[in-house]
Formats: structure tokens, C-alpha cells, sequence
């Protein structure tokens, strides 16, 4: 067994590769953060370093082009890059934890051939589930396909879906039968250029706002049968199962978006002096990030066991669900503390910390609301 880094739990190879991701994040992320926050707009060539680098593709299998790592590496790349930006993150997050996972455990051999090189090697991958009228209700969606032949005519919309403007690969859930409700309900492997599907309105966010949120329209979009993920009215299990990885996804986001404020407020306590010494001497000061390290700590360790527990093939849902619900509450307490240690500047975009409390409310909010996890973790307490 590997050697047990004393304080994160990571063996040595495991905080090397962290570590390794964090300085290439520094090194060509950080540079441009601040211009692709103000532009609402990720920089192709950071993405294309991507996947020279195999992040996009971290738990592929070599055979099918991707790295042959686990769920663990990916949680910790998206820790890493969230550190510097969440933006960057994201990109990196849906692809393995939804896209990628989704590929890999419900696409039959020729779907993996096809498609999982590409999503290792050079295309963005992305998630459509949610619409305009079912967020919480995932299930309550009105997108429709309708069998025709060798294929099958999809019509609707999707709303809120990360990473679309930039992706060539999406998975999209629509129902064959609407009469059956969710159990009509089937994923769908769509390309952008398939005809009937456009990209829609980009969303302008109040945070991650260089990772593209848009709107999707189906207009008769053809999509042939060999490109159904699962099987025909399974698409509610592929959903649900692919989501429980995403949620520790979030989780690992959050630890990022807090490390990262709390890094930037260290430094600036440092420097920064009032009443003639630097402000970290001031023991309330102090409290204050001690208090926020003790809520990081605490949630590295429920996002970490899940990302374990998943690799060890064991029943991580309640666990998923409370990592995201609780390193996202903490994410907005600790972003919005650090923010405070810089005072009147910290209020400006001058300076980082505003930036991290505008891109940790999400966390709160996508795959899956903190209400949505207090459920589920509600229902498996009482289920017992």
C-alpha cells in the first residue's frame, strides 16, 4: 500500500500529480484569469493544452487513448485547477465526471470506439439534461424523440448546459414515450453537426464566467440508433448513476475555490499592514482563517473518502451527496471570510477574492441543489 501523506491522505504519487497540475495551472491559467472572467470567454489554446496533457481523458483507458488513471486522479486535478480558476476546472470536471464516466460505463464497445478517443485526445464533451421547465425535477423533461426508421427525430430544448459552447460531443436525454414518464426516458449521443441541432443563447453568469453555459435547440435533429448510450428507456439510470460521480465532481471544485481565497488572503495578511504591523498579527484576524481552514480540511476529507470510495467500488451515494452539499455551504462561508481579510479591496476586481465568492455560489446550486442532497440523504437514512 501506498505511503499516507499525513495531512491530505494522499500516497506520494498522488500529491505529485496534484502538484504537477496545480504549477501548469499557475504557469498558463493564472496569466489570463482575470481577462477570460471579464470576457466571459476560456482561451481554445488552454483547452487544447488540456488534452496535450491528458487531463481530459484521466480514468480512459489507454487502449481507448486516454491516461489510465482512476476517479481519485481526476477529483484532485479538479481540486488543483479550481485553485487558480474554477472556469478552468469545469472544463476538466464535466469531461471526466460526467461525459467521459457516462461513455465508459453505459456505451457498448463500438459507442466506446467511436467516441471515447475523441473526448481522450481532442473534443469537448457535454451533459444535457437539464430544461427550461425541470431543473430539481430532472425527470419532468420535454424533450422528445420519436423513432423513424434507422434513427431518431429529437425536438425540444436544454437549458443551463456547461461547457456548450466550446463542445462537439453532447449527451442529451429525451423521451421516447412520454406516456411512461421517466421510464421512457433515454440518452442520446448527438454531434454538432448533426442536422436539426443548433447551439443557443450563452448565458451571462455572475460567476465561472469564462466556462460557457448555453441553451440547446433540437429541431428535428437527426440522430441515428447506433448512438443511444444504454439502452432505449434507461436513460432516468444513466442519469441518476452518472450524476452521483458529478456531485463529488462539485465537491472537488469547492476545495479548490476555498483553497484558492484562502491562499490569496494568507499572502495578503502578510503584507498588508495597519496600525503599524501586517494585519495576520492580529489575533482576530487569525481566528477568522483558522476557522475557514478547519471548514476546508474538514471538507477535502468528505470529498476525498467519496472519490475513494467510488474507486473501491463500494456504495458512495449518500457520500457524494453529502461532499457536495457540504464543501459547497462551506465554499460560500470561507470565500466570502477571506474576501473580508482584504477589506474595501477586497471588493474590487483588482484584487482575487471577489472572483472566488462569485464562482462558489454554483457550488450550491448545479448537478443537484443543496435541498436535493439533503434529500437524498434524507431518504437513504430513512430507507434503512
Amino acid at each position: 500500500m501506498d505511503a499516507i501523506h499525513p495531512v491530505t491522505y494522499l500516497s506520494e504519487e498522488e500529491q505529485m500529480f496534484k502538484e504537477a497540475v496545480q504549477d501548469f495551472a499557475r504557469e498558463e491559467i493564472l496569466p489570463h484569469v482575470m481577462d477570460m472572467d471579464q470576457k466571459g470567454a476560456f482561451r481554445r489554446e488552454i483547452i487544447d493544452q488540456f488534452f496535450e496533457l491528458g487531463l481530459m481523458g484521466i480514468d480512459i483507458p489507454e487502449e481507448y487513448g486516454g491516461t489510465g488513471g482512476n476517479f481519485f486522479m481526476s477529483i484532485l486535478a479538479i481540486e488543483a485547477m479550481a485553485s487558480v480558476d474554477a472556469s478552468a476546472a469545469i472544463y476538466v470536471d464535466v469531461q471526466n465526471t460526467l461525459v467521459n464516466n457516462a461513455f465508459q460505463r453505459w456505451g457498448n464497445e463500438e459507442i466506446k470506439k467511436r467516441y471515447l478517443p475523441q473526448l481522450a485526445q481532442a473534443k469537448i464533451g457535454a451533459y444535457a439534461l437539464s430544461e427550461p421547465s425541470s431543473g430539481s425535477d430532472a425527470f419532468g423533461l420535454k424533450c422528445k424523440a420519436e423513432e423513424k426508421g434507422d434513427h431518431y427525430i429529437l425536438n425540444g430544448s436544454k437549458l443551463w448546459i456547461t461547457n456548450a459552447g466550446e463542445a462537439d460531443i453532447f449527451l442529451i436525454f429525451a423521451n421516447v414515450n412520454p406516456e411512461l414518464g421517466y421510464k421512457g426516458i433515454t440518452a442520446f449521443v448527438v454531434e454538432r453537426d448533426f442536422e436539426g441541432f443548433t447551439i443557443g443563447k450563452k448565458e451571462d453568469k455572475l460567476g465561472i464566467r469564462a466556462s460557457s453555459t448555453c441553451e440547446l435547440i433540437m429541431n428535428n435533429c437527426v440522430v441515428p440508433k447506433d448512438n443511444i448510450i444504454g439502452e432505449v428507456g434507461k436513460g432516468y439510470k444513466v442519469a441518476i448513476e452518472t450524476l452521483n460521480e458529478g456531485r463529488i465532481g462539485i465537491g472537488a471544485q469547492m476545495l479548490g475555490v476555498m483553497q484558492g481565497s484562502m491562499d490569496a488572503a494568507v499572502q495578503y495578511a502578510k503584507e498588508r499592514t495597519q496600525f503599524g504591523k501586517e494585519i495576520f498579527k492580529f489575533q482576530g484576524l487569525r481566528f477568522q482563517v483558522a476557522e475557514a481552514k478547519i471548514l476546508l480540511e474538514a471538507s477535502r476529507r468528505f470529498v476525498y473518502n467519496a472519490a475513494r470510495m467510488k474507486d473501491a467500488g463500494e456504495d458512495f451515494v449518500m457520500e457524494a451527496a453529502m461532499s457536495k452539499y457540504f464543501s459547497s455551504t462551506n465554499a460560500e462561508v470561507v470565500t466570502s471570510r477571506m474576501l473580508e481579510v482584504f477589506g474595501g479591496y477586497g471588493y474590487t476586481k483588482d484584487f482575487p477574492a471577489e472572483k472566488f465568492y462569485r464562482d462558489a455560489k454554483i457550488g450550491q446550486i448545479y448537478e443537484g441543489t443543496s435541498n436535493m442532497q439533503l434529500d437524498t440523504i434524507g431518504k437513504m437514512l430513512f430507507s434503512k
